[in-house]
């Protein structure tokens, strides 16, 4: 075994050998830990450095100098390291059984050696119907390995370019699906277009790519791509557009060019029509051009919808509702009941309010009536879970919105539009405070134009995750009918987490004296740390042996924001070392390590796959023969390449953000006072509300207190609102 040579001046070696393991490799940074069999050592030694891509069986050279590293040992720190095809039979199985190429694991790669040696990588490229001669090979393993041989050699000529580029990606697959074999063209001619096509690659990388290839700090296209981006980061929280002088600051300070320099590049964005200059609030703002037509067509279709008869007959309510009333077996409110005879006789109705306030009876009320008069009625909810509840609560179909709509795989669009309408004469949406701008624009072009619009939901809850703020436009404007439920009916008011909700949402605090029989907890600890044991505990031992709950499937932690110890991210990876140590075989991707048994989310709209953004499921199987792995979806099993995993991430714990329209039995909520800049009423209030039979608060009452008296919500800005209250503006 080489000696490490003294620490003061550590002379250049070299080191060459075969890639036994790898044992960590960052595609985002290229940094990579590999055991390697080297030339002159007997034994297998570590060897640390940075690489676009790397696999076991390949044979690397590398320069640098060996350390002894107080943690990990005698090691050689590469500062130079070059990956070459593996030419030995022994790294040849190696590589080929690493996983990287779908459809071959270590079984075919010992097949594949043992039928054609060296010549392997040769056969497959130019002979690939040979493979066909592997025992347990047939035509589809065959295409699938030809396949996974292509997209892994484009795949690597995308890192090694963006390597070289000074950017490590983990993207590369997804730049290849987007762009094919174009995709080095692509970026050479316009690099930017990686942060506007490619998600999880920003502007700073795509700027990166750009101060390489020459492109100087003050380009046209550089000025423009800034601005988009600045629009693209306020779509992300919500809003529709900026106001002028908001969004020349934060192009500038993204792209450190004062902001009289970008104007220019503006006036160019608004003459090419992807921006709109308006007013909101008497302010000069700049619009993205989809978001803002789209406000405007919900606002033209709503006014229309609001000042025309229901497609039904008329309606005597007399008669009505005492017969809804025999056949339910509930004796409706006063409230509801005018609630009823404003939906007989309206085309367009908005029903909002809490929990345990009624909804579910108006509703089902007005569908029991309706259907009797032979309306034709569509049901959707824009998440998967929601639309199982409305399903549930009403005996009636539910789908989701996107499954409603009919999703394009191909255009991403929709089937369902004017072209092509929706069969119904009444369109119940539920969880409408979910459903952002471009969805509602989807709903209303598919409404038929005869058809009636039943839309309901919190508007107290946080408003979507997509840009705009729907529901709480369309109530505020004041233009549409609205219903509003307030009185909690007294089954619900036994309930601590309904009554303690609506505390919540007046601003007071939740009562936490806990009772033996009580459906919501406060666990108070003193430091983030104390919180962190304690929910761990909760989670694990506690809940499970006090309610019999599965801790996986039926409890979730909900968590204020993404970051920190108490943040998302961290917390799932402490829950699935406490819930899920013996997962295997596992997986590494993207950040995140996978094993059957682990709880996971869809974090995007996948169409092809129809999971969409917040879909829970339970990874089924990890088959490193065909480099993929499989969810559970309520019980629909869904199949996914190694290189697609970046759509998943680990769900133990999610933000309250992502849970918005599904409920779950238990919640587990961490509230400290690291949280701060996240601690709102509303955020508060759509947590508690997502708890079916338990709610728990662990952490700091001075963070519960900050969260209760913090009623300001965060304004969008979005011009559905003024459109509505004011056509001509």
């Amino acid at each position: 075994m080489a000696q490490a040579p003294s620490a003061q001046a550590p002379p250049a070696e070299a080191l060459a050998g075969l890639v036994e393991r790898v044992t960590f490799h960052s595609p985002e940074t290229g940094f990579c830990v590999l055991r390697l069999k080297a030339r002159g050592h007997r034994d297998v030694v570590t060897l640390v450095g940075h690489a676009a891509a790397i696999a076991a069986g390949e044979f690397v050279q590398a320069s640098g100098a060996w350390v002894n590293d107080r943690s990990h040992g005698l090691q050689f720190r590469a500062a130079f390291l070059k990956a070459m095809p593996p030419t030995t039979i022994e790294g040849i199985e190696r590589y080929l059984g690493s996983g990287m190429i779908r459809g071959i694991g270590p079984v075919y790669a010992r097949r594949l050696v043992a039928g054609f040696g060296e010549n392997v990588f040769d056969l497959i490229e130019q002979q690939p119907e040979r493979l066909r001669e592997v025992a347990g090979i047939g035509p589809k393993r065959a295409a699938r390995i030809i396949a996974g041989w292509a997209e892994q050699k484009a795949v690597r000529e995308i890192m090694l370019f963006l390597h070289a580029h000074g950017v490590g990606t983990s993207r590369a697959v997804r730049i290849h699906r987007t762009y094919g074999a174009a995709a080095i063209a692509t970026i050479t001619e316009n690099p930017y277009r990686l942060a506007r096509d490619i998600r999880g690659i920003g502007f700073r990388t795509a700027d990166q790519i750009a101060r390489r290839l020459g492109i100087p700090p003050d380009a046209e296209i550089r000025l423009r791509a800034g601005l988009s981006f600045a629009l693209a980061e306020a779509m992300d929280q919500g809003h529709c557009g900026l106001p002028r002088d908001e969004l020349l600051e934060q192009t500038a300070t993204l792209i450190e060019i004062p902001p009289p320099a970008i104007e220019p590049a503006l006036r160019l964005e608004l003459d090419s029509g992807e921006l709109i200059a308006d007013t909101l609030a008497d302010r000069p703002c700049v619009f993205l051009a989809g978001l803002y037509r789209a406000e405007q067509e919900i606002a033209e279709r709503l006014r229309r919808l609001a000042v025309t008869a229901p497609p039904w007959p008329m309606i005597d309510a007399d008669k009505a509702l005492p017969w809804v009333e025999s056949r339910t077996g509930l004796a409706l409110a006063g409230s509801q009941r005018e609630a009823v005879r404003l939906a007989l006789r309206t085309r367009c109705l908005v029903v909002t309010g809490g929990p345990g306030v009624g909804k579910t009876a108006l509703v089902n009320s007005i569908l029991r009536i309706l259907a009797a008069k032979k309306v034709e009625v569509a049901l959707c909810a824009p998440t998967g879970r929601a639309a199982k509840r409305l399903s549930e609560s009403t005996g009636l179909e539910a789908r989701t919105i996107h499954r409603l709509l009919e999703t394009d795989a191909k255009t991403g669009g929709f089937r369902r539009n004017e072209q092509s309408p929706l069969a119904c004469d009444l369109l119940v949406v539920d969880e409408t405070s979910m459903v952002d701008v471009p969805l509602m624009r989807a709903l209303l072009r598919a409404l038929p134009d005869h058809a009636a619009l039943l839309l309901v939901g919190d508007m107290d809850q946080l408003p979507s995750v997509g840009p705009g703020q729907v529901l709480a436009d369309i109530i505020n404007a004041g233009t549409i009918p609205t219903v509003r439920l307030t009185e909690v009916f007294r089954q619900a008011a036994t309930s601590r987490v309904v009554t303690n909700a609506h505390r919540i949402n007046q601003g007071r605090m939740p009562e936490l004296a806990a009772t033996p029989d009580s459906d919501f907890f406060f666990v108070e600890a003193a430091e983030p740390e104390d919180a962190l044991t304690l929910l761990l505990t909760m989670v694990r031992e506690r809940i499970p042996a006090r309610f019999g709950l599965d801790p996986v499937r039926d409890i979730q932690v909900l968590c204020p924001m993404n970051r920190g110890g108490l943040g998302a991210r961290s917390l799932n990876a402490e829950l699935q070392r406490a819930l899920n140590p013996s997962g295997e075989p596992r997986i590494e991707r993207f950040g995140w390590t996978y094993a059957p048994g682990d709880k996971v989310m869809q974090t995007e709209n996948d169409y092809d796959r129809e999971v969409y953004n917040g879909d829970l499921g339970v990874i089924t199987r990890i088959d490193p023969d065909e480099g993929e792995l499989a969810v559970s979806f309520d019980g629909r099993e869904v199949v996914y390449a190694f290189g697609e995993l970046d759509e998943l991430s680990l769900a133990y714990a999610t933000t309250i953000h992502k849970s918005q329209g599904s409920e779950y039995p238990a919640v587990v909520i961490p509230l400290v006072t690291q949280h701060y800049a996240m601690l709102q009423r509303n955020l508060l209030y759509t947590g508690v509300t997502r708890g079916k039979r338990l709610v728990v608060l662990v952490g700091q009452k001075r963070a519960l207190g900050l969260a209760v008296r913090n009623g300001d919500a965060r304004f969008r800005w979005s011009k559905l609102r003024e459109w509505l209250a004011n056509p001509g503006r």
